[in-house]
């Protein structure tokens, strides 16, 4: 069966075609014969019709990619597109801040339950921050706490003496994430300016010295594990994240990262989280659970072999038949 796919990402003329996950989900599509559309959040727009009926669209340009540099895709004529008329699947994949703009376009993209499959579920995506959702799972995460005040940052610090890491609530890619050495040099002067920037908590953690030996990024779809990345630290970085200069390579899983696998797995499917990349740093430390516009798959499908992709799409598609089926 032929999908009409909206794509919900960022610029197609920023996409890394060697390693943007987005993209390598629109090659998978198009190889299935699904047709592809893509729009901006922004150009989102609900019309209730007086109460006749919602009506959610998006001014959005049939689309078609190649892993070609420098051509890498072509667009059609721009119109306005009906997201709960005119499309089966809409994949949410624009890069945070997860801020007001994201909240407020889950909440209109909820709206299109049951006429249109939105990829990952709005309404668990609202509901499942990655540094916020993990937090369900303390179990296998370092000892975390999430605060605004310098004086309960200085209370964990003391009951966790050593350096600290101190990160953005909702950040991604590394962004923002800083060291503290053991004697709280700057700890002050960063709680401010955390304080400042962000009007929400940020999170604060023990370094983990396992980071060197590489943060895992596991990928699972439908709550099923699909593959992983091992993501190291680049020269004179502690940060793994591949946007920040770290390096992945092959990884298979601890006996830890298989159990965490199998207590999240459940959940995830129940909330319709097809997507979905867990981070798990020395084997054994579960710090994000990130839902929003999870990537790796391109590595581990470089790495394993794999067609990370067209597992993604042979859920999705299950899925769309299931809520045709009522």
């Amino acid at each position: 069966m032929t999908l009409r796919v909206a794509v919900q990402m960022d610029p197609l003329e920023t996409a890394n075609i060697n390693g943007d996950s987005s993209f390598h989900l629109m090659l998978a599509a198009q190889a299935r014969g699904h047709e592809l559309w893509h729009y901006d959040v922004r150009t989102l727009a609900l019309d209730t019709d007086g109460g006749a009926g919602d009506r959610l669209t998006a001014w959005a340009a049939p689309v078609t990619v190649q892993r070609v540099a420098g051509d890498h895709f072509k667009r059609g004529d721009y119109h306005l597109l009906d997201l709960g008329r005119e499309v089966d699947v809409v994949l949410m994949r624009q890069d945070p801040p997860f801020d007001l703009g994201y909240i407020t376009a889950t909440h209109l993209l909820e709206r299109l339950k049951g006429q249109t499959l939105v990829v990952n579920d709005p309404a668990a995506v609202r509901n499942a921050p990655e540094k916020v959702f993990v937090l369900d799972y303390a179990r296998f995460m370092p000892p975390s706490l999430v605060a605004r005040r310098l004086e309960d940052v200085k209370a964990f610090h003391q009951k966790h003496p050593g350096d600290l890491v101190v990160k953005p609530l909702h950040g991604n890619g590394g962004k923002a994430v800083f060291r503290i050495p053991a004697d709280g040099s700057n700890l002050g002067a960063l709680t401010e300016l955390f304080g400042q920037v962000w009007p929400e908590p940020f999170m604060v953690q023990p370094f983990l010295p396992e980071v060197s030996e590489g943060d895992k990024r596991i990928v699972l779809i439908d709550g099923a594990f699909a593959g992983a990345i091992n993501r190291k630290p680049g020269e004179g970085e502690f940060r793994s994240n591949l946007a920040v200069g770290g390096y992945a390579e092959a990884a298979t899983l601890t006996a830890r990262e298989e159990e965490i696998c199998a207590v999240l797995g459940p959940e995830l499917k129940a909330r319709g989280l097809v997507f979905v990349g867990i981070d798990v740093i020395g084997g054994k430390w579960l710090t994000e659970i990130n839902v929003t516009s999870p990537t790796g798959i391109v590595a581990i499908d470089r790495f394993n072999g794999s067609d990370t992709g067209g597992l993604i799409w042979d859920a999705i598609e299950e899925r769309h038949a299931a809520m045709l089926r009522g």
